[in-house]
């Protein structure tokens, strides 16, 4: 492994060899042959204009350099492709469970704090903490102003990553990190709960007392910002719940089961949906949605309104409810109840095909990438409705076969 002054070193002998880089020649085509350096004279007037210091910017500006291999990093990300249950298997680990109970003890002051000012219960804070970081352990390795900077000149998002820029710049100005000390993932998140800096300067408190915010290595800093952040930006409900495992009766109108449908919980106590151990649902109005991640015969639960907490942290819905499903183990509750049979989920391939085949009948189900996404999870229960198949959002067999068949 290179030491990071050698880091700093290559990263400053390649950017004198930038005109070589295809990902560089593409960004200078898509800005109209706009040069990197103009483009970073003009990011550095904008934070001017948003109150940075000469001085921040002085600071930082060795590390405001571009990095073709950021690009390339960006544009082969993957997103969640494992089954429900394999991914929370592996994320939501009993080890992760154990852990952040014990962490929630050795720093039940700072937890107390959190949960009394945000109304945060401990349990979901640690549980996101366990996601992004396993408790701090891996925050990234890459230079957060490098990554960001890079990003801002890419075409792609560059509006986002222009302005992430100019914030990570206001927490070197107000004095949280040092531009050598903001280490973090390749997209320009820090922490042990990796923020984005416009999140970590909006959200990011002082909980330790030492004046400065520093959520790479200061946990009370992190179970404070973590709860500023989620009360504040993703506007969780004190004393409400987020995520419940449930036992659904097989002639459920699946159709219903969708986040977009909400019921009370005494209308879903009458189709037969009852607590994960056979007991009765409390019959009353508190409104919840049915969520099947893996279709009908998979792990079911309420979701609260509060859920909506996890799919604004994380659009993808694995993550999201392994999130909150770890985070109700935190809290105390069993494991899930595995599926009766195994949940067949279908190949790469053939899950690309069906959303080829949806995209045919009109459908967006995004990028055709194999990977059961929102938009194709909403495409295949359109189809079921149609096709008078379980509207549960799970692809199988007999609907690829269907769909194969053409539009009836």
């Amino acid at each position: 492994m290179l030491t990071r002054s050698l880091k700093f070193l290559f990263v400053g002998f390649a950017s004198t060899l930038l005109i070589a880089s295809p990902a560089f020649a593409q960004q200078q085509a898509c800005r109209a042959g706009t040069s990197f350096d103009k483009f970073l004279a003009e990011l550095k007037q904008d934070a001017i204009k948003e109150g940075v210091s000469q001085r921040a910017i002085a600071s930082a500006a060795p590390f405001l350099v571009y990095d073709p291999s950021i690009v390339n990093r960006d544009r082969g990300q993957r997103v969640f492709g494992q089954i429900f249950n394999e991914f929370a298997g592996r994320m939501a680990s009993e080890g992760r469970r154990v852990k952040g109970q014990q962490l929630i003890a050795q720093y039940a002051q700072a937890f107390a704090r959190a949960e009394k000012e945000y109304g945060v219960p401990p349990a979901v804070i640690s549980a996101f903490w366990a996601l992004e970081s396993d408790f701090g352990a891996v925050q990234g390795k890459l230079s957060t102003l490098r990554s960001l900077v890079t990003l801002a000149y890419d075409c792609r998002r560059s509006q986002m990553f222009h302005d992430e820029t100019i914030a990570a710049l206001k927490i070197v100005d107000r004095g949280d990190l040092a531009p050598d000390q903001m280490i973090g993932s390749w997209a320009g998140e820090l922490g042990q709960t990796q923020f984005l800096p416009g999140h970590y300067f909006n959200y990011a408190v002082d909980y330790d007392g030492d004046g400065h915010r520093d959520l790479l290595r200061s946990a009370p800093d992190v179970i404070g910002s973590t709860a500023n952040y989620i009360a504040t930006g993703l506007k969780w409900k004190r004393g409400e719940p987020w995520l419940q495992e449930i036992r659904v009766p097989p002639n459920l109108p699946w159709e219903k089961a969708d986040l977009t449908v909400k019921l009370p919980r005494s209308q879903w106590a009458q189709m037969g949906v009852t607590l994960a151990d056979g007991r009765a649902l409390p019959k009353d109005d508190i409104p919840t949605s049915v969520l099947l991640p893996m279709g009908r015969t998979g792990p079911a639960f309420l979701a609260y309104q509060n859920f909506g907490a996890y799919t604004e942290w994380n659009n993808s819905l694995i993550y999201a409810t392994t999130a909150a499903y770890l985070a109700t183990r935190i809290a105390g509750a069993k494991p899930m109840n595995k599926p009766a049979v195994p949940v067949v989920q279908l190949p790469f391939e053939q899950i690309k095909e069906l959303q080829q085949l949806l995209a045919r009948q009109g459908f967006n189900v995004g990028k055709i990438d194999g990977v059961l996404g929102q938009q194709s999870r909403i495409a295949v229960k359109t189809v079921q409705v149609k096709y008078g198949l379980p509207a549960d959002s799970w692809p199988t067999e007999e609907l690829l076969s269907r769909m194969r068949g053409g539009p009836r």
